[in-house]
This record gives structure tokens, sequence and C-alpha cells, in this order.
């Protein structure tokens, strides 16, 4: 009798492993979050194990009658609908009364979106934060925001396309020149990964980047600097850009220069300057 948390594709049906196709072949059960969606899965892989509803509104109901089974000596399988259970899904409960049980618990890793775009953003990745979704109450949202953009770690967030405008607005009211990724259709066709200073990005969310799909957010940490060499941090990047050019530096020269202050790509300079141009 085990209980197996097993890591699911969050896109690309191929990313699943070896061992995670043989163990969802091999136990009882699967529960899963929504049995159409983890049904496609199953039907990829010609996958004949029973499925079972698992999710918020009757996790309760459903932990009591998954541990009868698995005390009964059966073995279970929870996967989510997409990536890792448990992260920032329902599961943690479940988990607690296995243990509690004395039921063996043993996790089949896979993909999951957080860590898949903070390797692709080109922020930080030595030390993160995870930090799931904001709350919905604007107040309780900045309030949150607030305190994990002091933080010296990058921070990664998930959002629904409903409001990810509103939560990079939040972002900038905070830190206009603060540089955030936003994540979309991750291991997907149409995968977009788009790194800029949040204003910019603001901007290029109204232009390229459809407000379709489940996004992660992640923001850059916030670092310690010597407040001398951040003359610049009350400039947006076309004030900092123009004042170069002011001193007579050529728009390829102030771009490079900018780039150099703020530690970010001479690209990404340039798009933002562009952009607002």
């Amino acid at each position: 009798m085990t209980l197996y948390l097993v890591g699911t594709p969050i896109g690309n049906l191929e990313d699943i492993t070896f061992r995670a196709v043989r163990i969802l072949k091999e136990v009882d059960i699967i529960a899963c979050e929504d049995t159409r969606v983890t049904g496609k899965l199953t039907s990829h892989y010609d996958i004949a194990t029973p499925l079972k509803s698992y999710h918020e509104h009757n996790k309760d109901k459903m932990t009591e009658q998954l541990v009868e089974l698995l005390v009964a000596g059966k073995t279970v399988a929870l996967v989510s609908d997409a990536g890792l259970p448990l992260i920032s899904d329902p599961g943690y409960e479940l988990v607690i009364a296995v243990r509690e049980a004395g039921i063996r618990v043993e996790t089949v890793p896979g993909p999951n979106a957080a860590l898949t775009a903070l390797m692709t953003s080109g922020l930080s990745s030595y030390s993160f934060l995870f930090s799931g979704f904001l709350p919905r109450k604007d107040s309780e949202k900045m309030a949150r925001l607030e305190t994990l953009m002091n933080e010296p770690h990058s921070i990664i967030l998930y959002e629904s396309p409903y409001r990810v405008k509103d939560t990079l607005a939040a972002i900038e009211k905070i830190d206009k020149n603060r540089r955030v990724a936003l994540g979309r259709e991750l291991t997907k066709k149409f995968e977009q990964v788009v790194t800029l200073p949040v204003n910019a990005l603001l901007q290029e969310l109204e232009v390229s980047i459809p407000a379709k799909g489940e996004f992660v957010i992640v923001i850059d940490g916030q670092y310690e600097t010597d407040e001398a060499d951040m003359w610049w941090h009350q400039l947006s990047i076309n004030e900092h850009v123009e004042y170069y050019m002011k001193k007579d530096l050529s728009s390829k020269e102030a771009i490079k220069q900018v780039s150099l202050d703020r530690n970010i790509k001479k690209r990404e300079v340039y798009e933002s300057y562009h952009i607002d141009k």
C-alpha cells in the first residue's frame, strides 16, 4: 500500500517519465483534479487505471475514502491537471492523513511551471521564493507584493489570464523599473517567456502577449546596492537613455550605458526605449 505523488506534463504530453507512466498503469486508482483532463493523458499512454475526482471541493470526503482504500492494501496515484500535485493544488491534507495512518508516500518527480519559467527568464535562480497565487482583494494583493518585493530573492507567482494585467500594474506601482518575466503556454508550441522592466512589460502585454492560458510571473529580487550608484533609480528607461544622449552620447552608446547601470541586457533597454518612443 503506497500513495504515489506523480508529476504530469504541464503542456507537452512528451514531458512525462517512463517511471510515471509505469506507476500510473500499475496503481489501482488515480486520484485527479478533473477526470476529463487526466483522461486525455491516460488515453494517450493507453493507461486503463480507473480515475477518481480529488479536488478542492471534495477533498475532505475523498481523503477519508482514499485512506480507507490504502489501508485495505490498494495503491493510489495522486496527480494534478498539470505539473506536480500539491503545488498550488489540493493534496497536502491527503499526504498528512496517509502519513498519520503509517502508509508509505512516494514522489515521482516531473515538470513544474514555476521552475520552468524561472530557468527561462534570465533572472537569478540562485535563490528564489515561490508564493503561488496572490490574494484577489486589491489591498491584500498590494500588501503581499510589497512584502515579497523587498526580499533579496527572485519571486515566482502564478496568475490567471483575467488578473495578470492588474497584477503587473500593482507591481509597477511598487517599482516601475523592476525586471519581471511573464511566461505562458510553457512547453507548448506557442510558449512565451518575456523579461522586461515591468512598465515595458505592461505595454508588451497589450501588443504581443495574448491574455490566454495560465501565467507564471517571476519578479527580480530586491538586491542591496550603493545608493550613490543608483542615482537613476527614479528614472524610466526612456528617461535614463535620454539623460545620456543629452551628454552627447549616441543612442547606441546611451543604451549600452543604461544596460550597464541597470545590469540588464542591451536588447531589453533597446526594446523598452523604442516601445516608449
